[in-house]
């Protein structure tokens, strides 16, 4: 039997399934073009919900600033397709023809060095893992190695969330300021806001997390899964036992990281913009309600979270737009005070049972029919 059968059980495969029908199938036959972009944007949330699990559910290490990563992913995809959209011909009419438009608004003359590499779609590909990950390690090496952790380590990562807005906000001529990268327009010379590069984008962005699932199930199911639930529970069981925990806790941060900048690079194909809002501590906060709506121990819980509380979010906001903070606020403390394990925690508590008693029965149904008698 092949290897890969043995990431899932019997049930998680048929979850597994179900999870892939719904996102490949059932919703890009019900929903029209609009709504369906709007599912891939909840999607993208879903990779940072997903890395969430691991660091926050597994390994114990809650992260107040995932936005960070989601936020870097994003700027490294806009700055490939804003400069894509800013050739010469295209700028003619600036004082610096070739640049983005917010540079020329802030009167920069050339284009800064560090931008020069994202003219190329390798590189960038490259940047959008390398660049949060980089920084996800800094963290982690300087937060672990010293043995902070806890609600220390949260404090410091929503800090740094701060000033990375600030930062971004503060740089206008190099960022775009409070208004991000706007204007995105071709990839390789394709028109990303046509109702067909919107189709595709929504199904790379569901094969993409799919393969994220798989991988993040990988993790979840190997020894050092069993290590982080272990370092979770007792740190320094584990540590006197002769491994160093803080290399599997930089691991499996920077792994989350990845989750959350792939999810950002999509967000910023789909939605066709990136700015600081989506960096900052509230944006971040939020990532964390949809890992705890969706539970904080199931990656298939993490997706369903994601989905739901923006699908919420966008509904009450719609309606209601005043009302959403205090929604949001209400469904962390009942997900706290009331499912702790979250949506998954509910199905596999209350749902889960009748469906096993079902199959169960339905086993039983299946007894042979016995030969006839010999004559």
């Amino acid at each position: 039997m092949s290897p890969a059968l043995f990431l899932f059980r019997k049930r998680e495969w048929i979850y597994f399934a179900i999870l892939a029908f719904i996102l490949a199938v059932v919703f890009p036959t019900v929903f029209d073009n609009f709504r369906l972009n709007l599912i891939g944007k909840y999607l993208t949330y879903a990779f940072v919900a997903l890395g969430l699990v691991l660091c926050w559910g597994y390994g114990g290490i809650l992260s107040l600033g995932q936005g960070i990563f989601f936020g870097l992913g994003g700027y490294c995809m806009a700055m490939f397709l804003k400069l894509e959209s800013s050739t010469p011909e295209a700028t003619a009419i600036q004082s610096t023809p070739g640049i983005p438009d917010f540079m020329d608004w802030n009167q920069l003359t050339s284009l800064p060095f560090w931008w020069e590499p994202f003219h190329s779609f390798t590189f960038t590909l490259f940047a959008i893992i390398a660049v949060p990950v980089a920084l996800a390690f800094i963290i982690s090496v300087a937060m672990f190695k010293r043995r902070v952790g806890g609600v220390y380590f949260a404090i410091i990562t929503q800090a740094i969330a701060a000033i990375l807005t600030i930062l971004i906000i503060g740089q206008q001529g190099y960022t775009g300021g409070v208004n991000g990268i706007t204007d995105l327009r071709t990839l390789l010379g394709w028109d990303i806001r046509s109702d067909n590069a919107r189709y595709v984008f929504y199904f790379t962005c569901v094969a993409l997390l799919l393969g994220s699932l798989i991988l993040a199930q990988l993790v979840r199911v190997s020894k050092f899964g069993r290590l982080l639930i272990a370092m979770r529970d007792k740190e320094d069981r584990v540590r006197f036992s002769g491994y160093d925990v803080a290399n599997f806790k930089i691991f499996i941060f920077c792994l989350a990281a990845a989750f959350s900048a792939i999810g950002g690079a999509m967000f910023t194909l789909q939605v066709g913009f990136m700015s600081p809002s989506f960096v900052g501590i509230v944006p971040s906060i939020e990532m964390v309600i949809f890992c705890a709506v969706g539970g904080r121990l199931s990656i298939f819980g993490a997706i369903y979270g994601a989905l739901l509380v923006n699908a919420a979010k966008s509904t009450l906001s719609e309606s209601f737009p005043e009302l959403w903070l205090f929604a949001m606020g209400g469904l962390f403390i009942a997900v706290v005070m009331v499912f702790p394990e979250g949506v998954a925690g509910l199905f596999r508590q209350h749902i889960e049972p009748l469906v096993i008693r079902g199959l169960s029965i339905f086993r039983i149904g299946k007894v042979r029919k016995p030969r006839p008698a010999a004559e």
